[in-house]
């Protein structure tokens, strides 16, 4: 295939599970022939290190900065990890491509212990997010659940070092890196469902760029499109703050899509939940079932929901 002669810029946060997702990006696209360039852009999330996100705005702070180089013309596609992404896009700009789901579990990292429920009581485990803050506390009330921020690197590197006896991360970011021979243990999400849209990257791009849409269509993952259409319209309909724990999961199979998904009380001491199953859907159809199951438990979240 003939290599393009306009060079497609890549915009990317900075840190090494960015990169590596920008790379992928760049791998796919290099090898259907269009040449790239990436472009590194810190955002407000990488700047703050010192306390919770939530604290901080929440939303938004992963894709702000990269969605201003798209609509200033310094970066031509956004990669971004799904999960991290709002669901209201800024006028002029538009998600066009899904690239195929990795694992969305999350995992246990410890020196001390092989699973949580396996940790003493009063050990310390570390995460930044309200989700999982809250479902350490309903799963194991005794343990001393403490912030933890940073690229994964410096994460690990606090595990190692004995500031916490456990970790949880994102199983895809950690198998993206090469480091999935950390993983203590999994948590399956028959138990623990995930972030909504964890484990997927999207692309972003101005919305009258044809010249960016087609280069990146062919990376598109229908199954994925279906699923993430699913999960945040369940968000949308929430429309919860930066901290509400808020949880989920579809996924596409045979022409199935199965979702489940919650509500958190922040301190884990309550829930509500919401579950389908559907046949023969396609992305309009997923955002609709996703938006009806949110709605229909979100008066008896709406507490949670308010923070």
């Amino acid at each position: 295939m003939p290599q393009s002669t306009e060079i497609l810029k890549i915009g990317t946060r900075g840190s090494k599970l960015a990169l590596a997702q920008a790379n992928m990006v760049a791998a796919a696209l290099e090898k259907q022939g269009t040449a790239t360039h990436i472009v590194v852009i810190k955002t407000s999330g990488d700047r703050i290190q010192d306390r919770s996100l939530a604290d901080s705005g929440g939303k938004g702070l992963f894709t702000k900065e990269l969605e201003e180089a798209l609509l200033g013309g310094a970066a031509d596609i956004a990669v971004h990890s799904m999960k991290d992404v709002p669901v209201e896009i800024p006028r002029g700009l538009s998600l066009a491509a899904i690239l195929k789901r990795e694992d969305p579990r999350d995992a246990f990292l410890s020196l001390k212990a092989k699973t949580l429920k396996d940790m003493p009581k009063g050990a310390r485990l570390g995460t930044s997010s309200v989700r999982r803050q809250a479902q350490a506390a309903r799963a194991r009330p005794d343990l001393d659940i403490a912030l933890l921020r940073g690229n994964v690197d410096t994460r690990l590197g606090k595990l190692d070092a004995g500031e916490f006896d456990a970790i949880l991360l994102a199983l895809a970011g950690l198998k993206r890196l090469g480091l999935e021979e950390r993983v203590t243990s999994r948590l399956e999400p028959e138990d623990w469902l995930p972030a909504l849209a964890q484990g997927a990257v999207g692309i972003e791009l101005r919305e009258n760029d044809a010249r960016a849409r087609d280069a990146v269509a062919a990376l598109n993952d229908t199954e994925t499109e279906i699923a993430l259409s699913c999960e945040r319209a369940f968000q949308a309909a929430l429309d919860g703050s930066c901290r509400t724990p808020i949880a989920g999961l579809a996924k596409v199979s045979g022409g199935s899509l199965n979702f489940r998904g919650e509500v958190l009380a922040p301190d884990g001491s309550d829930s509500v939940q919401a579950a389908f199953d559907a046949r023969g859907i396609d992305v309009t159809e997923a955002a609709r079932l996703g938006r009806e199951a949110g709605l229909a438990i979100k008066p008896r979240a709406k507490e949670w929901l308010v923070l």
